[in-house]
């Protein structure tokens, strides 16, 4: 497997030219992310990336978890790297200043996970779903609550995960059977006796955190079906010391691991909870307001799970281009002289080469631009607050479906060199796979945009974000077209169409949506380039984003048929003759 190598220069510029890092670092509760600051972290975590998470990424995926006597175990290697990685603070970017974080910009956070990812997609899970944990707790914990799991969290020395799912209970939360019951008296009064089975828990249980924080969702006694009777809940492995430090053990337990397509390292747990009815959780929110809670946990972890398209994109690209300098095969078709060239300069290998960086560079655009607008949103900037709810779902949609394109792509490249595991390139592919499935569909996130999002202020957040794009569009004809399209469709769709003739067109409208946003911050970013001196840089990024605006612009305009195709064909066929 190539080495992964930081794509810092890239990622400085989408921090600056799309989630416009500057002008964060004008308000005072920002005014730490100075240039030097934010260079030195970009450079500092890419550097730990590369030399301690990236080489154990094959061997996590060629020997994985495993679970021996109701211990998950990792190969070795991997409890040092994240000591490391809590040791030298990464964790605690943007984490509030009052528990112990450096209260440094969410975009900062984003580019640590980006890194890591990269460099290691499954180990990276850990974090990832800690920094969900925290956001939840910040939100809806009562101060003691903050007080006592807030600084270990954001240190890093815990871990926290999302207890959803149950084996009949998928998508459709409101079906869960997980059970609170309140303690009226005893050492626990107050709390509660939680009893249920989850599944698929990711780093449900791991020895590389002195605790687990686990928040579960579970139904309270009485508790409206459905939904709206659902609570949340804080249940960590090891019960509180006076102290605060980890006592006893928790009634709960890791019952098995999944055996995956891929995320091999990456513990996926069956947990579970009150096999003795001895389970304490504590209450977090208010009753039968959970899953509010919970979106608060889902909202960033879309993002950052929109980011693993960019992380598995980046690192199957990288591969692709060492194997295509590298592997000679065949001379230059039409060239006078016969000798066999480096792949790399066959006209199809470039497509496809290009194609994957051009993608790749779109992705990372969006990603930092949403990220920005979460930002500006958390400092009161209530326009970018909503426009930032607007992007969540094209980003994980779009980039997580991509990554598995370009990650296609790279096999492709590699040829069936790419088809044996031998490589490593399969194992992107693998571990892509997951990124559409998890933290909401990709169906559900284009439902998602199609319904809640489609009408926030009456469908003018969407609106001004089209014209946005068709006003800085200039020139770029096509970029202009696809965001009048978009603008076209979601009129039509919040205006005359039916529930089902929008979600029957939600999945290519989305496509169109997040294509159109990654262009016009690829042409920022080109824009951002040709102020400097840097003219190889800018030049390169003129050719990426040329691609991106001449090849991949026009397909997602020609998605307009399908998003407004409606959903009378969809059911033409009865069920069962489908199915025949």
């Amino acid at each position: 497997m190539t080495p992964y190598k930081p794509a810092t220069q890239d990622q400085l510029l989408a921090i600056r030219a799309n989630a416009g890092i500057a002008e964060l670092a004008e308000h005072e509760h920002f005014a730490a992310a100075e240039p030097d600051l934010v260079e030195a972290i970009v450079e500092g975590v890419g550097q730990f990336a590369a030399g301690e998470w990236a080489p154990l990424n094959r061997k996590g995926d060629l020997e994985g978890a495993k679970l021996e006597n109701g211990v998950v175990r990792l190969p070795d290697g991997f409890e040092e790297a994240y000591q490391a990685y809590v040791e030298q603070g990464w964790n605690a970017i943007a984490g509030s200043a009052e528990y112990g974080g450096q209260g440094l910009p969410f975009t900062l956070a984003c580019n640590v996970l980006e890194n890591l990812g990269s460099a290691n997609f499954a180990f990276n899970l850990l974090p990832m779903l800690s920094v969900g944990a925290i956001e939840a707790l910040a939100a809806h914990g009562t101060d003691e609550q903050q007080a006592r799991y807030l600084p270990d969290l954001i240190s890093g020395k815990w871990s926290g995960t999302m207890n959803l799912t149950e084996s009949q209970a998928g998508s459709d939360v409101g079906a869960l059977r997980t059970t609170a019951q309140p303690i009226e008296d005893g050492d626990h009064a107050g709390k509660y006796r939680i009893k249920g089975q989850k599944i698929y828990i990711t780093w449900g249980e791991h020895e590389l955190a002195e605790n687990i924080i686990h928040l579960v969702l579970a139904r309270l006694p009485g508790a409206p079906e459905g939904s709206r009777g659902i609570s949340l809940f804080l249940v960590p492995k090891y019960h509180l010391k006076d102290d605060g430090t980890p006592g006893a053990h928790n009634d709960l337990r890791c019952v098995s691991l999944e055996h995956k397509l891929g995320i091999n390292a990456s513990p996926t747990c069956v947990m579970s909870y009150g096999d003795n009815d001895e389970c304490i959780g504590e209450l977090v929110g208010a009753e039968n307001r959970g899953l509010a809670a919970m979106f608060t946990m889902m909202n960033n972890a879309r993002i950052n799970v929109g980011s693993q398209g960019v992380q598995i994109a980046e690192r199957a690209t990288q591969q692709a281009l060492a194997y295509a300098l590298e592997r000679v095969q065949s001379a230059r078709a039409g060239a006078e002289d016969r000798t066999p060239v480096a792949i790399m300069d066959h006209p199809d290998v470039r497509r496809m080469l290009l194609r994957m960086r051009s993608l790749t560079e779109a992705m990372r655009g969006l990603l930092y631009y949403t990220a920005g607008q979460v930002d500006r949103g958390d400092i009161g900037d209530a326009a970018a607050k909503a426009r930032a709810e607007v992007l969540v779902p094209m980003l994980k949609a779009w980039a997580t479906d991509t990554g598995i394109e370009v990650a296609s792509l790279g096999i492709q490249v590699h040829g069936g060199m790419g088809f044996v595991e031998e490589t490593g390139a399969a194992q992107h592919f693998r571990d892509a796979r997951i990124a559409p499935i998890y933290e909401g569909t990709n169906g559900i996130q284009a439902a998602d945009l199609v319904t809640r999002k489609l009408g926030l202020e009456n469908g003018e957040v969407l609106q001004a974000l089209f014209a946005d794009i068709a006003r800085d569009a200039g020139e770029e004809v096509r970029l202009q077209a696809l965001a009048g399209e978009c603008a076209a469709i979601a009129k039509w769709m919040r205006e005359d169409a039916s529930l089902d003739d929008r979600l029957a067109g939600s999945v290519p409208f989305t496509t169109m949506c997040a294509v159109a946003v990654a262009g016009w911050c690829l042409t920022k970013q080109h824009a951002a380039l040709t102020e400097s001196d840097d003219t190889q840089r800018a030049h390169a990024k003129q050719v990426t984003m040329r691609f991106f605006l001449d090849h991949i612009v026009p397909e997602a305009i020609g998605l307009k048929a399908s998003a407004t195709a409606g959903a009378a064909l969809l059911y033409e066929l009865d069920g069962s003759v489908l199915a025949a």
